[in-house]
């Protein structure tokens, strides 16, 4: 599972921390240090010659409880647990859930925020199916509400499909 999101800014972060790592080295060991050879040219910060992938490391928070009721289809309706990087849990389609948010998520955005009070939309009614999507994703909380009473809330349940059951209006 790839993270293109933040492997720009990854990479230039681990080479920050490795200068400043060798940069602390130096000054806790004086002059014994001044002797060994200097750090390679293309690990200087902000170098764009540094390619080496930065290690995925688990995001053990991005866990999510999705309860769906309403849709008129017993195998739809239900509580699933659903746990990403990697993907788990007794959602039926993890892998696709865990691709979608991912694929949804942007740094400095609410993923789950609601309908902007003041939208206009299109007044429709999509059904009775209603979903909380409760837990953490990217380290932050989330405890949210889905629902299709109108255009603008069927859209978004429909942005969330697999994570949330695809139902026909």
């Amino acid at each position: 599972m790839s993270h293109r999101r933040l492997s720009r800014f990854a990479t230039a972060a681990t080479t920050a921390t490795i200068a400043t790592a060798a940069t602390t080295a130096l000054a806790l060991t004086g002059p014994v240090a001044a002797a060994a050879p200097a750090a390679p040219a293309d690990l200087a910060v902000g170098s764009p010659s540094v390619t080496a992938p930065i290690p995925l490391l688990p995001r053990p928070s991005d866990h999510l409880t999705v309860t769906v009721s309403g849709t008129g289809k017993a195998a739809k309706d239900g509580t699933y647990e659903l746990y990403c990087h990697p993907a788990r849990g007794t959602h039926t389609d993890a892998r696709g859930a865990c691709d979608k948010l991912d694929s949804l998520t942007r740094w400095g955005k609410d993923l789950f925020a609601g309908v902007p009070k003041g939208s206009q939309c299109t007044m429709q009614y999509g059904g009775p199916a209603t979903a909380r999507v409760t837990g953490t994703w990217a380290g932050r909380t989330v405890n949210t509400q889905f629902k299709r009473t109108d255009g603008c809330e069927i859209g978004r349940w429909d942005r969330f499909v697999p994570v949330l059951p695809a139902v026909a209006s």
